[in-house]
């Protein structure tokens, strides 16, 4: 009875010659998961975060990475820009901490259509919010920026 059991043992492992793939198969799958439902969507999130990055320009409204929401004054280099946070008051702020911009605006005297003769429109709103900010000195920009009424 002694020969029976190696006999036994031996079949066993000739049986399980294929398992190895078998036992690849799952942990494959398992990266496949992860690559489109975690890795694939970060990296089109980092894409397009940097193309927002590059594409911001002066006059654009932006949020920096600690909440404080301005404008753009100034494109100082391609990893520092100023921003006007209140009147008068510029900060320094790195461009990769840009969380967003919130509105775009039209380029600056440099595009190829004000060089034509086309000259750029303000609308009747702008013009308004810009005299009522001169009436207030400047205030309804900073109570806007506060959470107060303008």
């Amino acid at each position: 009875m002694s020969f029976i059991s190696p006999a036994y043992a031996q079949a066993a492992g000739g049986a399980g010659a294929g398992s190895g793939l078998e036992a690849m198969f799952p942990l494959l799958m398992i990266f496949v998961v992860f690559y489109f439902l975690l890795i694939r969507p970060q990296q089109k999130k980092a894409k397009e975060h940097k193309a927002m990055l590059e594409a911001v320009r002066r006059g654009d409204k932006i949020v920096t990475g600690g909440g404080i929401i301005g404008t753009v004054s100034k494109v100082i280099d391609e990893v520092e820009i100023s921003v006007e946070i209140a009147d008068g008051v510029k900060v320094r702020v790195q461009r990769g901490l840009i969380a967003a911009v919130l509105s775009k605006t039209e380029p600056v005297n440099d595009d190829k259509e004000d060089k034509k003769g086309k000259k750029g429109k303000k609308d009747k709103k702008d013009e308004k919010s810009d005299g009522d900010d001169k009436k207030e000195g400047g205030a309804g920009k900073l109570k806007g920026l506060l959470g107060g009424k303008s």
